[in-house]
């Protein structure tokens, strides 16, 4: 629960720096007023707000091209930060199994998000994913190619 609970928090925190242009140290501060969590949880919480915002120009990048028929301008602004912090952690947080990073983004999407929401962060999640594997595979063929 305390990650579920810190990765939600960080949601939050996002959509606040974006929405808001509020500091995020500050946005997680005043959520940390109002939820309980343990240390590891708030050091988790923090990591990955600060590294999916100093990550934030490669991330949008993907989502650009990922999602080209919804620029990020045009998305709801909800689905545009629960999509940013789970490409960062699909992109750099190896520790966390993809199937959790796609459940708990849609989790939070049909919480926070429009009745699509779900559906629309499951897609461009799924579409990243797809993007991804093959990278590793053809990487994965030319290294593997080397040695001959």
């Amino acid at each position: 629960m305390g990650r579920r609970l810190a990765r939600e928090l960080a949601f939050l925190a996002l959509f606040q720096h974006d929405m808001g242009r509020i500091p995020w140290p500050d946005a997680v501060r005043w959520l940390l007023t109002e939820h309980e969590l343990s240390p590891d949880a708030v050091a988790f919480l923090q990591e990955i707000v600060a590294d999916a915002i100093a990550k934030r120009e490669e991330i949008d990048n993907i989502l650009r091209h990922y999602s080209q028929d919804w620029p990020l301008v045009r998305m709801a602004s909800t689905d545009r930060n629960i999509l940013r912090l789970a490409v960062y952690e699909l992109l750099y947080r190896s520790d966390i199994p993809v199937e959790v990073t796609v459940n708990e983004a849609v989790e939070i999407a049909k919480k926070y998000g429009d009745e699509d929401s779900g559906k629309f962060v499951n897609g461009v999640l799924g579409t990243v994913i797809r993007a991804i594997r093959k990278m590793v595979n053809v990487t994965a063929e030319v290294d593997g190619g080397t040695d001959e």
